[in-house]
């Protein structure tokens, strides 16, 4: 793999309950909207599953993710391809963590606040229905 390692973790208030977070990051229709613009694999379930794997890519850099740990309050992602590590997330009601290692050329810290961004401002919109 070419690249540096890099790791960072993060910590976020965010103004929703911590099954809304898990919602937003488990079920595809849900993270493809505030994790644009990158693609994900086609056809994946209503909600991601132990062991499931897809592939996500941004431009022509492809990654490949597994779902290692899944819980109410957890998720790991085990990533290869253009990001050689894991992802892991934490939250609870009114706050979200993120865990990212792993070597690439991507600039992952950037990548990773960016998306915490972009979750903050999903969870802020009022929900439809």
């Amino acid at each position: 793999m070419l690249g540096t390692f890099q790791h960072s973790s993060l910590r976020i208030e965010v103004d929703a309950a911590a099954s809304d977070i898990r919602e937003s990051l488990i079920a595809p229709s849900q993270f493809k909207c505030w994790l644009w613009p990158q693609r994900f694999t086609e056809g994946l379930p209503d909600a991601l599953t132990l062991g499931q794997i897809f592939k996500s890519s941004v431009g022509p850099i492809e990654i490949q993710h597994e779902v290692k740990a899944i819980s109410d309050t957890h998720l790991h992602l085990l990533m290869s391809g253009g990001v050689d590590g894991f992802h892991e997330w934490h939250w609870g009601d009114g706050w979200v963590q993120t865990r990212l290692e792993g070597v690439s050329v991507l600039p992952l810290n950037l990548a990773q606040s960016l998306n915490l961004w972009r979750l903050k401002q999903f969870l802020s919109q009022p929900k439809e229905g």
